[in-house]
């Protein structure tokens, strides 16, 4: 029972340094991770303190986790800080059970030691992607950070105790915003740094796939006239290896292909126009035809609307996804897709998008072999796919070049599944968008 008292007083104390959530959307911001938080580690507990957390982690100021499953742990025994650039590519954690468990590639936790020189806890960050994090810049400032919330525990423990004058406190947290301020500023010039080097290696990524072309044309071409001309003469295993070949190259084809409309999605002019998405929608279905004939697949579709938006991208959203329909459709029944549209009033609430606006709502839903919807967010991300190329083809590109379209007409794009049932899109924008870009 006491125990637990000196952990919620803790978690309070925490809670009291007005920094802390400065220092946390430092962290985040500078490294890329996603999750951030203050945590007080004990021989028999691991206590959030405080916490910013972007991927969804579950963690909240006073949730605990089991002190066995975490790194925090051997922290506390050690003494010394643990950084993880990339569990998987890493020996001594590859194989450990608390990425196993938690499902993060990254880690970075230092200890925080109190001025009596007793372990307090951690100040720690992970992400379910790989990043950069054991640099001497990144560790000075994760070091520094846990100094200074000890040194505010103290400030507090003393100011409790009637200690310490609350005039130097008030002028020591002046100082310190500033100091944070300051760091901040530093920080927004490096990201603009940073925003202009990505749009660089976007163009360089652009002109490289390019000049893959040419050498792939030439693989796909000599492999078509050996098996065209030196058929007979070749061996079963021979003809064998040149068959993974040319399907090798068209596989890279379609990558390169599937790279540069990603890359261009962001690129090319936004041109808006008043267009009927009716329209728009019998082109893609004409456009898939064939596969919709061969799948036997019926359609169920509403009256569309008319919109202002990229004619173009709407063309490849509606196609790409309602081909993502056809190919993860289920073996054991027919087919069916529905698609449907409204208009959401302007007063509605909507999730991060302004409600001062009138938006365009696009449902579509398929019977198919659906996903887990923890994968929900995953899916839009380059290269991530759910199934091998055993079961299906693809390049994982598709949905992130949808959601680029979507974020290009300024809305936001939702995926809903169940395994063996279905999965459904609902993909929202303002019917006006020009006068905004």
């Amino acid at each position: 029972m006491l125990e637990q008292k000196n952990l919620l007083e803790d978690v309070e104390n925490v809670g009291k340094i007005s920094i802390v959530p400065n220092i946390l959307n430092v962290v985040c911001q500078t490294t890329g991770m996603g999750f951030a938080a203050v945590a007080r580690v004990t021989e028999t507990n691991w206590t959030a303190c405080s916490v910013r957390d972007d991927i969804s982690f579950g963690l909240k100021p006073g949730d605990g986790l089991q002190i066995e499953t975490t790194i925090c742990n051997e922290i506390r025994q050690s003494g010394k800080a643990v950084i993880i650039d990339h569990v998987s590519e890493d020996k001594n954690y590859k194989c450990h059970h608390t990425p196993l468990q938690y499902g993060f590639q990254s880690y970075i936790s230092v200890p925080i030691f109190r001025k009596d020189h007793s372990f307090f806890g951690t100040l720690c960050a992970v992400d379910p992607n790989p990043h950069k994090l054991n640099t001497p810049r990144i560790v000075d400032m994760f070091h520094l950070f846990a100094d200074l919330i000890s040194f505010h525990l103290d400030v507090i423990e003393e100011l409790d105790s009637n200690k310490l004058n609350l005039k130097l406190q008030v002028n020591f947290n002046n100082e310190l915003e500033k100091k944070i301020k300051k760091r901040t500023s530093e920080l927004k010039k490096k990201n603009e740094i940073l925003l202009n080097t990505n749009k660089k290696l976007q163009e360089f990524n652009y002109i490289s796939s390019h000049d893959l072309q040419e050498p792939l044309r030439k693989i796909q071409t000599f492999v078509s006239i050996i098996q065209n001309r030196e058929s007979l003469s070749l061996s079963k295993k021979s003809i064998l290896y040149f068959n993974k070949i040319r399907k090798a190259a068209e596989r890279m084809q379609l990558l390169i292909n599937d790279l540069l409309t990603y890359s261009q999605t962001d690129r090319v002019e936004r041109k808006f126009e008043f267009v009927d998405l009716n329209k728009i929608l019998t082109e893609v279905l004409e456009d898939l035809k064939d596969e919709i004939e061969e799948k036997s697949a019926q359609l169920k579709i509403s009256e569309m609307y008319t919109a202002e938006l990229i004619p173009f991208q709407m063309r490849q959203l509606f196609y790409n996804i309602i081909g993502n329909s056809l190919k993860y459709s289920s073996e054991e029944r027919t087919p069916i897709i529905e698609i449907s549209s409204q208009i959401i009033d302007s007063n509605k609430n909507l999730i991060n998008l302004p409600t001062n606006k009138t938006y365009y709502q696009i449902i579509i839903s398929d019977n198919g072999i659906g996903f887990s919807q923890q994968y929900g967010k995953k899916i839009f991300e380059v290269f991530q796919r759910l199934h091998n190329n055993l079961e299906f083809d693809g390049t994982g590109i598709g949905l992130a070049i949808v959601k680029k379209i979507v974020e290009n007409h300024q809305g936001i794009i939702e995926a809903k599944g169940t395994v063996n049932e279905g999965a459904e899109f609902i993909i929202t924008f303002p019917t006006r968008v020009k006068s905004n870009l």
